[in-house]
């Protein structure tokens, strides 16, 4: 048995790729413990999971919810999401690096710590910044990237969270040359401490080392980004992961088509955007299964919908027809493995880039998140659920997916590194 270390960014679509791959662990016998934010005290728990706990930040006055800096950092940024994403880039993505680089120079003597006590096999983190600690412990460690791979840069693909085109490359290199303009500084003082703290220096304008062991990425291999050089041979591409600890869920509805409404435990907090999104659907001949989010005591669902805070969001996906989402990588692998078309509204990060991809690949629409229009959100919808040729490659690429689970994959490899 080896004990395994899990390390995700406190989020919950980090977390849940993580507890996914763990459960395979576990069944197999390993000890798994997961190293979490004090807000998510009990969380994993509850799952059946050890749990060390950390701060990525000095102690509240008060006692936070599960993610809470997160969701507190998006509330305060909403406005920005309605910009260009090459104006967020200084206005968002650099202020978002700048806080999680804080976040990893306030934990990293709480992670030696951990790591001195656990001793663990091997440490397997799902984040976006680098933690000194784990490449100065001189253990094996796995790198996994749960977001879009345009963040694995390369000439062939288009710019991370630009949501540009892959098949026209205008505004490519300005977006490029914004991205080394707002970010440079953060990067040399942010590469200076963990070369300060026993890890390497950071390469070009990267936040995050690629681990020498063993690095993974989700993203189904059917639109995948073509690229103009191939990933080094760590590098593998998992295609999805999905994790079976969801609790049981059984819908109810009529007649007419399933649809589910998700913003994620982040994108649910715009109120407004919620409310809005509810409004739109109140009037369709579809039922709607909503989640809520962290702000559901302020969102009244119309007589054709049902939902909660928190929903178990694949034990629902099988049995809907259609998703409204954000473009969060999760739920997007997660749609297109139950084989499901999508609206994708993006809202920050790699969401745009995900919106964007799948509505080039064909297998759904993006809509301007904020500026469309009830018809143009109804239409959408419409247009795709009568689309057979739609149903059937969605079918196909669900085969595909659900014949070699990523979780699986990701636990062979992991545990023969262990």
């Amino acid at each position: 048995m080896s004990t395994i270390a899990f390390f995700p960014e406190g989020a919950y679509g980090p977390t849940n790729n993580c507890v996914g791959i763990g459960d395979v662990l576990r069944g197999r016998g390993h000890r798994i413990v997961f190293i979490v934010e004090e807000s998510f005290a009990g969380t994993l728990e509850r799952q059946g999971f050890e749990e060390r706990l950390m701060r990525l930040g000095p102690p509240p006055e008060v006692e936070e919810e599960p993610g809470q800096f997160w969701k507190d950092f998006i509330r305060e940024t909403a406005p920005v999401f309605r910009k260009p994403t090459i104006e967020q880039l200084s206005d968002f993505i650099a202020p978002t690096f700048e806080a999680l680089v804080d976040g990893a120079r306030y934990v990293d003597d709480r992670l030696r710590e951990i790591i001195d006590e656990l001793q663990p096999d091997v440490i397997v983190e799902d984040n976006v910044v680098s933690f000194p600690a784990l490449s100065a412990s001189g253990r094996p460690w796995v790198r996994i990237t749960s977001c879009n791979p345009a963040e694995l840069k390369d000439a062939d693909v288009p710019p991370a969270f630009s949501g540009y085109p892959a098949a026209d490359r205008a505004g490519w290199a300005e977006y490029r040359d914004e991205y080394r303009r707002a970010h440079s500084d953060l990067h040399g003082s942010f590469s200076e401490f963990c070369v300060a703290r026993g890890a390497p220096p950071l390469p070009g304008v990267e936040f995050i080392h690629e681990s020498p062991w063993l690095n993974l990425y989700l993203y189904p291999p059917a639109i995948d980004y073509p690229r103009a050089r191939p990933l080094a041979p760590t590098w593998h591409n998992l295609g999805a992961s999905v994790r079976a600890t969801d609790g049981a869920w059984e819908a109810d509805h009529g007649d007419g088509s399933l649809l589910y409404l998700s913003l994620g435990s982040l994108g649910s907090g715009d109120v407004e955007l919620m409310r809005r999104l509810v409004d739109s659907l109140a009037g369709s001949r579809h039922c709607v299964i909503v989640s809520k989010g962290p702000q559901h005591d302020q969102i009244t669902l119309a007589d054709n919908m049902t939902g909660a805070e928190f929903l178990p969001q694949t034990s629902i996906l099988p049995q809907v027809d259609l998703v409204i989402t954000h473009g969060g990588n999760n739920t997007v692998t997660e749609a297109l493995y139950f084989g499901k078309p999508m609206v994708v509204l993006p809202l920050f990060w790699d969401q745009y880039d995900n919106a964007q991809r799948i509505d080039e690949c064909g297998l759904g629409a993006r809509l301007d998140t904020y500026a469309h229009e009830p018809d143009e959100l109804l239409g959408a919808v419409d247009r795709l659920l009568a689309d057979d040729a739609l149903a059937g490659r969605l079918a196909t690429l669900s085969a595909e997916l659900q014949a070699a689970p990523g979780t699986v994959r990701a636990a062979d490899l992991i545990e023969q590194l262990a």
